[in-house]
């Protein structure tokens, strides 16, 4: 499965997770001891989500945006590579 396969509905989007392969200070670390990375970058969004009114509220994260999210933040898919998760779950975007 790749991320082409997956589309995400409604306000989800479709994050791929950073990797970290060494410390500030330099010291590389096997990959059962690094804490899973808290951004990633947006490969896929969704149209949005519909309001009270019934009009679409657009999104605020656009593919290509390198985002922060919480530690428990979406339901990985494909081997942890990818993360899907709701836009409220995106704490910010990195500029």
């Amino acid at each position: 499965m790749t991320f082409n396969e997956i589309k995400p509905l409604g306000n989800r989007v479709l994050v791929k997770r950073s990797k970290m392969t060494t410390t500030k200070g330099g010291i590389i670390l096997p990959e059962t001891a690094q804490e899973k990375p808290k951004q990633g970058e947006v490969v896929a969004v969704g149209p949005g989500k519909l309001d009270e009114n019934n009009k679409m509220k657009p999104m605020d994260v656009r593919v290509g945006d390198t985002v922060l999210f919480s530690s428990y933040a979406g339901t990985e898919v494909k081997d942890s590579e990818y993360l899907i998760m709701s836009e409220d779950d995106i704490l910010g975007v990195l500029v």
